[in-house]
């Protein structure tokens, strides 16, 4: 298994635009409940708990998060426990209403994403490695922490990381009109 710093040093390589950060932070959470309000459709009733898929998807996740690091685990926790909370009030109502919530989340959170990818003029991490759809939630939070001065020698090693990966890949700065081109 790879380390927190490889995970992130790989997604890092295709996130280094703060505008294309900046609609992550808006994208990746709807994408996270579009999914939860999906896999919420798929309930069963044990002992009179319920349990759905979006649950079992959530803690199999975080259970990989806790391997890779618990304080950020810890947020991701709290995290998808407001979306899964959100998610299922949604996933109850009516099919069609909870279909369009689905859609109008979802869709749109993609959206919002592949807006950012034209700023960073690079395509998403996942389009090389799928499991990359999984780290971004925990990069983000990593960002976050980030940005309040939390774990500094990871944010130091993953940038380098990072930016020796987009130099090995030919991709270094350019401007805003490069980016488009």
């Amino acid at each position: 298994m790879q380390t927190l710093e490889q995970q992130m040093s790989f997604y890092a390589a295709y996130h280094q635009d703060p505008r294309n950060k900046a609609t992550h932070f808006v994208g990746v959470p709807m994408i996270i409940f579009g999914l939860f309000v999906a896999l919420g459709w798929a309930r069963i009733e044990a002992g009179g708990v319920t349990l759905t898929a979006a649950m079992l998807l959530a803690a199999v996740v975080l259970a990989w998060y806790f391997l890779l690091d618990v304080p950020l685990a810890l947020a991701m926790l709290a995290v998808n426990g407001v979306l899964l909370y959100l998610a299922n009030m949604v996933s109850v109502l009516p099919l069609g209403t909870g279909a369009l919530w689905f859609l109008a989340f979802f869709g749109s959170g993609w959206v919002i994403q592949l807006i950012g990818h034209g700023y960073e003029g690079r395509k998403p991490a996942l389009v090389d490695n799928f499991l990359q759809i999984f780290v971004a939630p925990i990069f983000l939070a990593a960002e976050v922490f980030f940005a309040l001065g939390y774990k500094p020698g990871l944010h130091a090693a993953v940038q380098k990381r990072a930016l020796e990966m987009r130099a090995a890949a030919g991709i270094g700065e350019r401007s805003p009109a490069q980016r488009f081109s």
